[in-house]
């Protein structure tokens, strides 16, 4: 089956203490594990591996790398070969490189973010257990969300000189890593050049997008949640806190999602992520959006572009 989901996201913070709290007391993860670095492992309530982000104390904000789990050690391998065979190189990370984990596939996507694959992660259950499980656990912490959900990765594009990663990584994660594209936004004179890109392994509309700046960074990692409900609950948990907000609740155009972006203390940006939007699948038509509709296709409500959502990242 290869490539399953999302595993984890690993986050450089300029505040370890501050950036625990916001994690824990605004999205409502909990830390699982500590290691003699000062990197702490938080994990959702809704999941079942043992950690789904790691913070990394540092002097600056930003994303180590990203992981998806696959499905068994020998994907690995194969999926070595095609990635190999695709021209990028590639590092086999011994098992324990990161506690709990097994063996890791790491390598860079054309846009320069690292990313890994691993097989195996210690099993810890969910907070209400696969026996019975009442629908949500006491005592839950701000958010409560549910598991971290997709990522969105700023990718270097310069048309006049030839760079678009943006068309590159998806060229890379359909041909590669068998991920399939669900919406893009196509520009230029001839309509023709994507400058963002959808994309899935699972029927969501995104476990990972990609979209063009004028550097490689971080855009935000999203954790989802119930509904539209929990989305407002949220932004009334992000106001008790103080923790900065981006952009206040709306709804996207593309993936048709409901939801609020914000920050965690150090500057990288989070997103609360609610509703389906749409059964994500191979033989389900393209959406496409167009330069001229991009602000809708961002924020559907206002068709305004907020500057701060394009030009801020780590």
């Amino acid at each position: 089956m290869g490539v399953m989901r999302i595993g984890h996201a690993s986050l450089k913070v300029m505040d370890i203490d501050a950036a625990v709290r916001h994690y824990e007391n605004v999205l409502g993860m909990k830390t699982t594990m500590k290691d003699k670095a000062g990197n702490v492992y938080l994990k959702c309530w809704d999941e079942w591996d043992k950690y789904s982000v790691i913070l990394t104390p540092s002097d600056q904000a930003g994303m180590n790398h990203l992981a998806y789990k696959v499905e068994k050690e020998a994907d690995l391998e194969a999926l070595q070969q095609k990635i190999e065979a695709w021209g990028v190189k590639t590092t086999m990370l011994d098992e324990g490189t990161l506690p709990s984990t097994g063996r890791m596939l790491q390598f860079k996507l054309p846009s320069g973010h690292e990313m890994r694959l691993y097989a195996s992660k210690e099993f810890v259950g969910t907070d209400v257990g696969s026996t019975n499980p009442d629908p949500w656990p006491d005592g839950l912490k701000g958010a409560g969300a549910h598991w971290l959900d997709h990522c969105l990765l700023m990718c270097e594009m310069n048309p006049e000189a030839g760079i678009n990663t943006v068309a590159d990584n998806t060229r890379f994660m359909t041909e590669a890593l068998d991920f399939f594209l669900t919406e893009q936004v196509l520009v230029g004179p001839e309509g023709n050049m994507q400058a963002a890109t959808w994309m899935a392994r699972t029927t969501t509309p995104h476990d990972i997008a990609f979209v063009g700046g004028p550097r490689s960074g971080l855009h935000h990692i999203a954790f989802f949640l119930d509904s539209w409900h929990d989305v407002l609950k949220a932004a009334d948990v992000m106001a008790k806190t103080k923790t900065r907000i981006d952009v206040a609740p709306t709804r996207h155009g593309i993936t048709r999602g409901e939801t609020i972006y914000f920050f965690d203390p150090s500057g990288n940006r989070n997103e609360t992520f609610a509703g389906l939007g749409y059964l994500a699948q191979r033989d389900r038509p393209v959406t496409t959006w167009t330069e001229d509709q991009l602000g809708s296709g961002i924020f559907y409500h206002t068709g305004d572009l907020v500057p701060s959502f394009t030009e801020v990242y780590t």
